[in-house]
């Protein structure tokens, strides 16, 4: 049994600018824009096959013009091909075809479809307490890693649930699991603002009390959403746990050498580092410190680049990249931050979230299944 609501609301404004940019003669150059846009993506999209071709042209008859093209066909394919280094939502195999349900731990949940600014539909799976607690809990958004999928964290989500006693909205990415469309550093971003969005317009939790939550990837993903201006002051707290300052510096630490490549070449950036000097939401910084693939000392940077008035550094000498959250003490550390945030609110010390009239998106598709009228998803 399923219940789809569509909202959308008209926008008089938009029809006005609209109208304003064909009369100012703007939209042409916007049309130009993007056909030059096609032009140059379209390129890209061939450079191994020109790569070949000019690497054999080069090898029979040299000259300076084709070595210059084999430079950029070369340069091309490197940059268009970033993506299959960095996601990986066919790991584990059959990561794509099925992703486990929480009813196989004995969770309460609903399974959410959610359609995101520009139009893609993503998978979301919420995990609620009990009805008597759960619109005075709080509420983790949870933004998991670069692999896998949400299925795949339902251990940790159950600790969350019944240690902490949050809720736990955990978010599929775009191109992994069920959720449509391919995997992207902006595409994520929709993700979670889409995400987010839901969050501010249930009538069923506290909205003064939702946590941002990211892990390795997701922790640069959390970062963003908590650095928006028109999130910045919507989360109750910020907790990321094992990520990076960016991909670029987290590239130079893989590869030696790839540091003087210039910033542009980059296609994904994830710049955690000239985003965290914005935060004002309390945050949490979880580090394992015998993780092997992101430096701790990155964890470290960015808490103490940190803008929050209210942060926290919690190390576990034991904790691996993956398996932190497993550590004797992690579960203890978030509830008694989620405490602490909680008193530094009602003594005045800090500011809670500033939570008014949700603006509700302007397209969004909620598919909803709630336990035991679902099948496995």
């Amino acid at each position: 049994m399923s219940l789809e609501v569509v909202m959308s609301e008209e926008k008089p404004k938009d029809n006005m600018a609209n109208s304003k940019l064909e009369k100012t003669g703007f939209k042409t150059i916007e049309t130009v824009g993007r056909m030059v846009l096609f032009i140059i993506v379209r390129f890209w999209r061939f450079c191994s096959a020109a790569m070949l071709t000019l690497l054999l042209l080069y090898w029979l008859y040299g000259g300076v013009v084709i070595f210059l093209l084999l430079t950029a066909a070369v340069f091309g394919a490197l940059y268009h091909y970033q993506d299959s280094f960095l996601y990986f939502p066919e790991q584990p195999l059959s990561s794509r075809l099925f992703v486990q349900n929480p009813r196989v731990l004995g969770l309460p949940f609903e399974n959410l479809y959610l359609r995101t600014q520009d139009g893609v539909r993503i998978n979301v799976v919420f995990i609620k307490q009990p009805p008597r607690f759960q619109s005075t809990a709080p509420t983790i958004i949870f933004f998991h890693g670069n692999a896998g999928n949400v299925g795949h964290r339902l251990l940790n989500a159950k600790a969350l649930h019944n240690h902490c006693g949050c809720n736990v909205l955990l978010v599929e990415y775009r191109g992994y699991g069920k959720s449509e469309g391919s995997p992207s550093e902006y595409g994520f971003m929709l993700d979670a603002q889409a995400a987010m969005d839901h969050l501010l317009n249930r009538p069923d939790i506290d909205k003064n009390q939702i946590i941002i939550f990211g892990r390795s990837l997701g922790g640069a993903v959390a970062i963003d959403l908590a650095s928006q201006p028109a999130y910045m002051n919507r989360a109750f707290a910020l907790i990321v746990e094992n990520t990076f300052t960016s991909i670029p510096a987290m590239a130079s630490e893989l590869l030696s050498g790839l540091h003087r490549l210039p910033y542009f070449c980059f296609r994904n950036k994830f710049n955690s580092f000239s985003k965290v000097h914005t935060l004002t939401v309390p945050t949490l910084f979880l580090s394992g410190m015998a993780d092997q693939l992101i430096p701790p000392r990155m964890m470290k940077m960015l808490y103490q680049s940190s803008g929050s008035s209210l942060k926290k550094l919690e190390p576990f000498e034991g904790g691996s990249h993956n398996d932190t959250w497993q550590c004797f003490g992690y579960l203890d550390a978030i509830t008694r931050f989620i405490c602490e945030v909680q008193q530094a609110c009602a003594s005045g010390l800090i500011s809670g979230p500033i939570v008014g009239e949700a603006e509700k998106p302007t397209t969004a598709v909620l598919n909803i299944h709630k336990t035991g009228l679902t099948q496995d998803i």
